[in-house]
């Protein structure tokens, strides 16, 4: 009856888990979750033995009951989503490996995204939906002149710009993160990812440098969540918890039947 809880519990994580990568299917950048079962310890009613010359016998099996299941983690899946065309100068994708760095204003508190929708704020500083800056190598913000008459964006990361009297100008790099474990980051809300000790220290440079993909302008990376998929282990999610509600009711049927004994 316990195993039959237990498990119960891990299906409505897993429901949980699921309901989140629906709910998130058109959010830009997102990566999908995917949770992982283990068993849990077993009851040992008698263990193994070797084989007996001397008696005739060979070896016996340990026999042991499970005592259920449990969750062994819950992993973020960092594929690459498919890329949309939007045409707009700003909305920026990353094909490869590497996450856009936002900060504040002193390029500290950095955070990492793949979510490339970027904006201009009054000062012509670029800056995500949440007024984070964007920054370029070196920890520094990139601002365009707000009398520019064109903007433009490299797959090497190069902010170019034409100014006022026409003359094409570089105002700096878009820098991309690459992590030594992708899956350790901590997902912190807000389409950001946060380090953790377990992601290593991300290594910071121009896309295309130290294994790190480039930069597509005028696309957005969608989300990488397969809804046929996600439906699919919906319903495996289902009927898992629904066997385990049918251990627990066939349990109490056989415990009633023992209080009728007595009858």
């Amino acid at each position: 009856m316990y195993s039959g809880i237990g498990a119960m519990r891990n299906f409505q994580t897993k429901l949980d888990v699921i309901g989140n990568n629906i709910a998130n299917v058109n959010t830009y950048g997102f990566k999908k979750g995917r949770t992982i079962f283990k068993d849990l310890m077993s009851q040992t009613i008698s263990g193994a033995s070797g084989p007996n010359a001397g008696a005739g016998r060979g070896g016996t099996n340990p026999k042991q009951v499970g005592l259920g299941s449990q969750l062994a983690a819950i992993d973020t899946v960092h594929t690459q989503g498919s890329l949309q065309t939007t045409g707009r100068v700003l909305d920026l994708a990353i094909s490869g490996d590497g996450f856009f760095v936002v900060g504040d204003a002193s390029g500290n508190n950095r955070m990492y995204t793949r979510a490339g929708n970027f904006y201009l704020d009054s000062q012509g500083y670029i800056v995500n939906a949440d007024g984070q800056y964007l920054l370029g190598v070196g920890n520094s913000r990139l601002q365009i002149p707000t009398d520019a008459k064109s903007l433009s964006i490299g797959a090497d990361g190069k902010v170019t710009i034409v100014d006022a009297s026409g003359t094409l100008s570089t105002i700096g790099t878009i820098q991309l993160a690459k992590f030594a474990n992708n899956d350790g980051l901590e997902k912190a809300g807000n389409n950001l990812f946060r380090e953790t000790t377990n992601s290593g220290t991300p290594t910071t440079g121009a896309p295309g440098a130290n294994g790190t993909g480039t930069i597509v302008s005028g696309a957005l990376e969608m989300s990488n969540v397969d809804l046929a998929e996600e439906f699919t282990e919906m319903i495996v999610a289902q009927r898992g918890f629904q066997a385990n509600t049918r251990i627990i009711t066939t349990s109490d049927e056989i415990l009633q039947e023992l209080v009728n004994l007595k009858k």
